[in-house]
């Protein structure tokens, strides 16, 4: 379960910043007494580019406390670390993974409701939300705190409201709670194979390969966005299907289809970082394409996704499931050309906030088709 997963933007969505490999690498070493992480030489270009990061945010600045605790844009300037440690982690991103433990459980058809197997599904939706998803928020933040200098510049880490030493515990911590999580839903599934602890470790390794160098997926679009929506729609799902049925060939291709989607919702995370992009030569889709392209890009994934799911339902013999899909589909379509399509950037909270609950409803629906 992962934690690209666990992986964020305006209602439901991951915060999607993206950072230069080459802005801000670090390099890594591990000796038997602790693991150092420290910032490698760049070179004379990069700096060129690079901000001047202040070292403490302008207090009173006039955000919202209540955005603040949730990790979102527009937050308060906060003294209280862990106010701010629970900022990192960003609780607005947590929903779309616990929803994707419901769909999965749901999908398994072998949920009751009972307190043992609710208890179960609350361990996993930790699990998934506050442990992993706050691990990635919290990786993503500290590989991005070049970018953010740029987008946002009084986030904690740019503004020094956090040291480095407190950033990296809060990530192993968060980690390694999220993994011990998922060891232990296995023992108590009673599982030969430990498939929620690997799918755990998998996404914890796609996590930190999207945001850190070499690799950091972020710096590609296509390939970046995928593996965020997948984290956010397919691993949750493959958790708590695992945790209490099988997990099938045919739902594992259902939902990484529906993961298309994930990635135009990805897009839309992309729109409010295009400065901070385009400043340190970051190819995101709005970037490449430019905005006009980059927003039809982002609906035709999202819609033709729910399309062909729906199509799928149908042909499966579900007719009533796959028109309640379709019945779902249609408010998206009018939010998107209400906001999406009319200003990406300045409606791109509201859009989200608007369609996303219907997408979500819509999960659910292909869940309980696919238990029956």
């Amino acid at each position: 379960m992962a934690s690209v997963l666990y992986g964020a933007a305006g209602i439901l969505t991951p915060d999607r910043r993206i950072s230069l490999a080459v802005s801000s690498p670090h390099i890594v070493s591990l000796t038997r007494r602790r693991l150092t992480v420290r910032a490698a030489e760049t070179d004379a270009n990069t700096d060129a580019v690079k901000p001047t990061v202040p070292d403490k945010g302008p207090v009173g600045s006039g955000g919202s406390s209540f955005n603040q605790l949730l990790g979102i844009k527009g937050a308060s300037q906060e003294s209280d670390k862990w106010k701010i440690r629970l900022q990192l982690t960003k609780p607005v991103t947590w929903p779309p993974l616990v929803w994707g433990v419901v769909c999965g459980a749901a999908a398994s058809g072998n949920f009751h409701w009972n307190i043992e197997d609710v208890s179960k599904s609350i361990v996993c939706m930790i699990m998934s939300g506050p442990c992993l998803t706050g691990y990635t928020q919290t990786l993503n933040d500290w590989y991005d705190r070049d970018i953010d200098a740029i987008n946002e510049p009084y986030r904690p880490i740019p503004s020094g409201a956090i040291t480095e030493g407190e950033v990296i515990t809060q990530i192993w911590v968060l980690l390694l709670a999220g993994l011990g999580l998922g060891a232990l839903l296995d023992v108590w599934a009673g599982h030969n194979f430990p498939i929620v602890f690997y799918l755990a470790v998998g996404g914890s390794l796609l996590s930190y390969i999207y945001s850190a160098p070499p690799l950091k997926l972020k710096q590609f679009g296509w390939i970046g966005n995928f593996a965020l929506g997948a984290s956010y729609i397919s691993l949750p799902w493959w958790a708590g299907q695992a945790l209490f049925g099988n997990l099938t060939p045919d739902v594992v291709v259902l939902t990484l289809l529906y993961s298309i989607a994930g990635l135009g919702i990805a897009i839309v995370n992309d729109f409010k970082s295009i400065e901070g992009d385009k400043a340190l030569g970051l190819q995101s889709l709005p970037v490449a394409f430019g905005i006009d392209t980059a927003k039809w890009i982002c609906v035709g994934a999202i819609d033709i996704t729910q399309i062909s799911v729906a199509g799928y339902l149908l042909g499966a013999g579900k007719p009533l499931y796959a028109l309640t899909l379709i019945g779902l589909i249609i408010p998206q379509v009018i939010f998107q050309f209400q906001y999406l399509l009319k200003d990406p950037v300045k409606y791109d909270v509201k859009y989200q906030a608007s369609a996303q609950p219907f997408l979500i409803l819509g999960l659910l629906v292909t869940a309980l088709a696919i238990s029956h």
